[in-house]
């Protein structure tokens, strides 16, 4: 990890016309030039500069984190401006660099992304993504374990410094206590309790992000485990023949899922909505505290609550990163490193505000921060944080991602 940042001449010469009360974005910056290894120039550089965060919107608990929590300390500490730009799918956002690369647009209008997996892959491959940053942030140097497993790669990819760890994430299924006491802790188990429970159940539809990773968990309880698909999609013999019980069990769910199957809904937000009105029984999250949160603002119901399977459910890292025609890019670096601050990950995890899990190592935290983050209440429908750890399971590489989403659409949606 190099220990400095590339800035260029163009991005020193933004900031002296920011002191002179000129626009410091009016300009792409170049990122090939001056050396900055000292962070109070960067935070010099980034005053005044308006950043754009490009995210997916469609949680209102994130989105008023964002506005509410964030924007409003950057711009009182930092003299950054930080806007949210939502995106319906954080592909939206790859396709639009693309377009932008292909178009040599040397001064884009989107400064900080929100991405992970298979998205991110993309991105590095196509040179979508600045450079090494993030070992110039302090919060990340100071709070991170940067040898963790889910640190330093991004399913299964290196993530070589392009990318800030913002959060973790662990897939969770949401139900009311009420309508199934006993929760399925299985594959084989859920698929009676669908059968017994016709039009409880259903699942975004593919590529959902979240539908995709309930797709996934099918894929390693009727194929035989997770170990197996720790190597590249490539170097398994036959594999559309091994995902064949992945297809026949979702086939079986079918006639048993809410509008026996016909439909699905179009994103995780229109399911909760479904699960918020009763319609269903059960719903899913890649956030274990979110439930708690839609239940302190009265969309779930008192009696919700979550569980995970016997065989655990995923878990993974999600990221922040700096476009490579950014035109804030110092802003960005102080944007990304406030939302990496202790204070910042505690207020995070709260259902209050977002319930999303931490990035931080709570190992590297001081006493008094590990007990700000113990004294967060994160409600009776959110699992212990240690039976989350102990049910914790690696995700696929990304190459696999496209080729169970395109298959689902052959072999389910189309059925």
């Amino acid at each position: 990890m190099k220990n400095y940042l590339v800035l260029t001449s163009s991005l020193l010469a933004l900031s002296l016309a920011a002191c002179a009360q000129q626009d410091p974005t009016s300009n792409a910056e170049d990122a090939d030039n001056l050396l900055v290894d000292d962070w109070q120039q960067v935070s010099e550089l980034a005053a005044g500069q308006k950043v754009n965060i490009y995210m997916w919107g469609g949680s209102e608990n994130i989105n008023r984190y964002l506005d509410e929590w964030v924007a409003p300390r950057l711009k009182k500490d930092h003299n950054v401006e930080l806007n949210r730009v939502p995106m319906s799918d954080s592909q939206d956002i790859i396709n639009q660099l693309l377009d932008e690369k292909s178009a040599a647009k040397t001064a884009g209008s989107m400064d900080i992304i929100w991405i992970n997996g298979e998205n991110f892959k993309t991105a590095k491959d196509n040179d979508l993504l600045w450079q090494e940053f993030s070992g110039q942030l302090p919060n990340f140097n100071d709070y991170v374990d940067q040898n963790a497993p889910d640190i330093a790669s991004d399913f299964g990819e290196p993530v070589e410094g392009l990318e800030a760890p913002w959060g973790k994430a662990q897939f969770v299924f949401v139900h009311d206590k009420n309508k199934s006491e006993n929760p399925p802790k299985s594959m084989e188990e859920l698929a009676q309790w669908v059968e017994a429970n016709p039009g409880q159940f259903t699942y975004p539809a593919l590529p959902d992000f979240t539908g995709s990773a309930f797709v996934r968990h099918v894929l390693y309880e009727t194929t035989g485990g997770y170990e197996q698909y720790q190597k590249p999609a490539a170097d398994i013999d036959d594999l559309a023949t091994q995902l064949e019980p992945m297809w026949d069990y979702l086939n079986a769910l079918e006639p048993y899922l809410w509008r026996e199957g016909e439909t699905y809904p179009e994103s995780l937000v229109k399911q909760d909505q479904l699960f918020a009105t009763g319609e269903i029984g059960m719903t899913m999250s890649y956030d274990p505290i979110l439930a708690a949160s839609e239940v302190l603002k009265g969309r779930f119901p008192e009696s919700t609550r979550t569980f995970v399977l016997d065989a655990g459910t995923l878990a993974n890292t999600h990221f922040l990163s700096i476009p490579f025609n950014s035109s804030a890019k110092a802003g960005a670096m102080v944007a990304i490193n406030e939302m990496m601050s202790p204070e910042a990950q505690t207020a995070k995890l709260s259902p209050e505000n977002w319930g999303n899990l931490t990035a931080l190592d709570l190992d590297k935290l001081s006493a008094e921060q590990q007990q700000a983050m113990n004294d967060v209440e994160l409600g009776a429908a959110t699992l212990s944080l240690d039976e989350l750890e102990e049910h914790q399971i690696p995700e696929l590489s990304a190459d696999y991602i496209e080729i169970i989403e395109k298959g689902w659409m052959e072999n389910v949606a189309k059925e």
